[in-house]
């Protein structure tokens, strides 16, 4: 069934098949509703209710939107019932009790709101395939720390040690102990990194480095702007 083959106001049967076609998936009343879509009963004129018809004579297509009629729908009623509607100027108007009883075969559902249903849900599955075909980005040990060139171009001139050779001696807050990431030297020295801010908190308590310095590298380093945030938590949590 293509777009044109929809009526302006389908049967239930006529936008689940549609639907069903535009999907690739099953659809019922229930999934209908449960997608927002307003279901629409015809009600022709009645004289007895002259203010819910106003000047429409020949009757009119009058929306389901109260939540318990819809509710009831949902569940499998046998037939509808409309408590709330709204009049034929689109004013909500309460329905006399017990409300307007018509049979399930009755109730239409817009060509305009299918189309749009139909819009929406191939936009999403679109989004979701490309998500899903879009390669995850591969763990690297950067994610977690940085190199040695990088905590050498950071902190060597801060600190009054050789930097260099405590770095590969990897002894104390050098170490795996220390800031330095656990396994990412086992393969090679070269693979090592080091997590910058364990670091800097311990060349400022071990090696009494300024915080003053040791801030304005987390502020001047590109390398070390993802850290910046981390490194600003554990000062205030350490009331520095």
């Amino acid at each position: 069934m293509s777009t044109t083959d929809l009526p302006f106001r389908a049967t239930t049967d006529e936008a689940c098949a549609w639907l069903a076609l535009q999907t690739a998936s099953p659809w019922t009343l229930a999934r209908l509703l449960e997608h927002g879509l307003t279901p629409y009963v015809w009600l022709d004129y009645d004289p007895a209710y002259p203010e819910l018809f106003g000047d429409a004579n020949g009757g009119y297509a009058a929306p389901i939107f109260f939540e318990g009629d819809i509710a009831r729908l949902a569940a499998g009623s046998d037939d509808v019932l409309m408590t709330m509607t709204k009049d034929a100027y689109k004013i909500v108007a309460r329905l006399p009790e017990p409300g307007f009883r018509r049979p399930l075969d009755q109730l239409r559902f817009q060509k305009k709101d299918l189309e749009r249903l139909a819009g929406k849900l191939k936009h999403e599955a679109e989004a979701a395939a490309e998500s899903a075909a879009r390669p995850a980005p591969a763990a690297s040990e950067s994610q977690y720390g940085i190199g040695k060139a990088e905590v050498l171009a950071a902190f060597a001139r801060l600190v009054r040690l050789d930097l260099d050779k405590a770095l590969d001696e990897a002894i104390g807050i050098f170490g795996d102990d220390g800031a330095r990431v656990k396994a990412s030297a086992r393969k090679s020295k070269r693979n090592a990194v080091w997590n910058p801010v364990t670091l800097a908190l311990g060349l400022h308590d071990v090696y009494r480095v300024p915080l003053g310095p040791l801030k304005r590298a987390f502020a001047s380093h590109d390398f070390l702007h993802a850290w910046q945030d981390d490194w600003e938590q554990s000062l205030y949590l350490l009331g520095k």
